[in-house]
């Protein structure tokens, strides 16, 4: 029997106050629906189809998993908005109903929803809730707390004794594609708001001899949906924290656990050390003995062992050796590779460049477009000019040279191995091996000058 997903993502989502369709806002750096997508295909669906209204397009162009899609070209309700979901559903196969603007449901409960589901039998996701405003209440026989569900009757329908029940639906639901394709045709939209209720699906179910099995959540944020940024601020705070404790369990110390954002995947090694305002984008990788300082930010970074990462660098799309020491602020820009023993100092930028083993650029330089070989020392203040107005250009340096404070190489250029380059010299041919390299003018001293005077 196949899983097969169908996720409500139609909602223009008003309570947003944005251009953006409501499931697109981000979470941890991905769309609420990207999110619920990666928790399906995460339980082996054989398919999942998400049925979008409010921004199509721009919903369709900005998910990259492979889904169905499903247009609700009118909002009549979520039972319509299923409806138009069914296409490829078959009697067999085990349907999960959910929704692209509740992002934080474990594969786990998702999973004991889909093992309750029988011929005879739905599961559906509720919630014992100490305030259960807005949420359809759970109507079980005899009104007993353990009776069978009979039904669910949504706030603006109940009477005053349904009100005070405390068991709220949390409209997950999973159901044999029998029964679905079934009991979706026989509801219909009398009701306050004049729309299909999916909800009603569950009375339609019992009246059907099907029995209905509440699964509920470990955790009441599972259940939680985002209608407004302030709930969207909330749900990223315990997403963040969640994957804090992660860390933490998994051995990483986190000076402070509210303040460090995974927006991403982090993987790491062992004794690893993060201090504040640390961010992590995309897919990074940390090495064993690992420690970084405060506001640092890494995009699709890799960290060697035993590399200290000192305050406020920004590191993305690069990868660092061992043993490296890579700051205080430092940028390092997409294409940087080190290797072991790297070191880069305060106010240095980097980018597409490979430095070898031992190479220090400890101060105030820019090098691109560039391949140091091992044990180069470059002085502060020196820029590789690598940029002619139409291309980049590759600057090279052999192993064990010395570049002068002040300096620029003018790429393409060669700086041969173990040469040193005089202090505020311009290179723009190859320097030779070994050789004393410099283009200094010479310094004249004017005896009779005047520094002038503001006139009065």
């Amino acid at each position: 029997m196949a899983i097969r997903l169908i996720i409500l993502a139609a909602g223009k989502g008003t309570r947003m106050k944005s251009q953006l369709p409501k499931v697109l806002h981000p979470l941890a750096g991905k769309p609420l629906l990207g999110h619920v997508i990666d928790t399906g295909l995460s339980l082996n669906a054989s398919g999942i189809t998400v049925v979008i209204g409010h921004g199509a397009e721009k919903v369709k162009q900005s998910i990259e998993q492979n889904v169905q899609w499903a247009m609700q070209t009118e909002q009549l309700g979520t039972a319509h908005a299923v409806m138009q979901g069914l296409e490829g559903i078959q009697d067999d196969d085990t349907v999960l109903l959910t929704y692209g603007d509740v992002p934080l449901t474990r594969a786990s409960t998702y999973q004991k929803l889909l093992d309750v589901v029988t011929d005879s039998c739905i599961g559906l996701l509720t919630l014992q809730m100490d305030d259960p405003t807005g949420y359809g209440r759970i109507i079980r026989q005899g009104n007993s707390a353990d009776g069978d569900i009979i039904g669910i009757v949504e706030q603006k329908d109940a009477s005053p004794q349904q009100l005070a029940i405390k068991e709220g639906n949390c409209g997950v639901i999973s159901i044999r594609g029998k029964w679905l394709l079934s009991l979706l045709q026989q509801i219909g939209n009398d009701n306050a708001q004049g729309e299909y209720y999916l909800t009603d699906l569950i009375s339609l179910a019992v009246e059907n001899k099907v029995s209905v099995q509440a699964i509920h959540p470990d955790d009441a944020w599972e259940t939680d949906g985002v209608n407004s940024r302030v709930q969207l601020a909330t749900l990223e705070r315990v997403h963040q924290w969640n994957q804090a404790q992660t860390l933490m369990e998994g051995g990483v110390t986190l000076h402070d656990p509210s303040r460090v954002d995974i927006r991403g995947v982090l993987t790491h090694g062992t004794d690893v050390d993060i201090d504040i305002n640390a961010v992590f984008i995309g897919h990074c990788h940390v090495g064993n003995n690992v420690s970084i300082g405060p506001n640092c930010t890494f995009c699709n970074a890799t960290i060697g062992d035993g590399t200290t990462i000192k305050a406020n660098c920004v590191i993305e799309d690069s990868v660092i050796g061992e043993n490296g020491d890579i700051g205080p602020y430092a940028r390092l820009r997409p294409g940087c590779e080190f290797d072991d023993n790297v070191k880069i100092g305060n106010f240095v930028e980097v980018k597409k460049a490979r430095i070898g083993k031992g190479s220090k650029v400890n101060h105030l330089s820019y090098v691109g477009d560039a391949e140091l070989a091992e044990n180069v020392n470059v002085g502060a203040g020196t820029i590789t000019c690598n940029f002619d107005g139409a291309n980049k250009h590759k600057t090279e340096i052999g192993a064990g040279a010395f570049i002068g404070s002040n300096s620029a190489l003018v790429a393409p250029v060669v700086i041969g191995a173990n040469a040193t380059v005089g202090a505020g010299s311009t290179i723009s041919k190859e320097a030779p091996e070994g050789q004393l390299t410099v283009t200094r003018a010479k310094q004249t001293t004017i005896d009779s000058w005047k520094r002038p005077v503001k006139e009065s």
